[in-house]
């Protein structure tokens, strides 16, 4: 008698319940024994971006004209504000099993650069990890600006003073 068993998929490191296949709509499509689950782009972008700011020093995020249109974008009632400014200055690229992720960044003055940028990858890549279950091989990280004490937000800016 023949088998005509299909080979089953290797098992997924630990921690890990399905692998994660492309469907070709920008989405990931994360395959298991019971059904298959979507990451888009986007939750990993909102996950990283929410990360990032928690770490203290990190003072704003995306470059000089984006946080410019960002901030005009934020205050147009019924705009999209509050995706966009938690996705700001965050890019990122989901493959199979594995995301990479590009953070632009303005720092607060006095703030090491490099341990900065260091606690920031830290922080992305253990929850972007935890929540997604996908291997985050590379966080690029590009400081912008430095935010010194004496300078004015750009939030501020377009305010007026009566």
């Amino acid at each position: 008698m023949v088998s005509h068993e299909t080979e089953k998929p290797q098992s997924a490191p630990a921690g890990r319940q399905a692998g994660v296949g492309g469907d070709g709509s920008g989405r990931q499509v994360a395959q298991g024994d019971r059904g298959r689950t979507t990451i888009a782009d986007g939750v990993v972008e909102k996950i990283a971006g929410l990360a990032a700011r928690e770490v203290p020093g990190v003072h704003a995020m995306g470059g000089g004209i984006a946080r410019t249109l960002g901030t005009v974008r934020d205050r147009v009632p019924g705009g999209t504000s509050s995706r966009s400014s938690v996705t700001r200055g965050v890019k990122a690229e989901v493959g199979e099993v594995q995301c990479a992720l590009d953070l632009d960044l303005v720092v607060d003055y006095g703030y090491a650069i490099a341990d900065l940028a260091s606690e920031v990858r830290e922080s992305v890549i253990t929850a972007v990890e935890r929540m997604t279950g996908l291997e985050v091989v590379e966080v690029n990280i590009a400081i912008d600006d430095v935010k010194l004490p004496d300078e004015e937000d750009e939030e501020d800016s377009g305010r007026t003073i009566r």
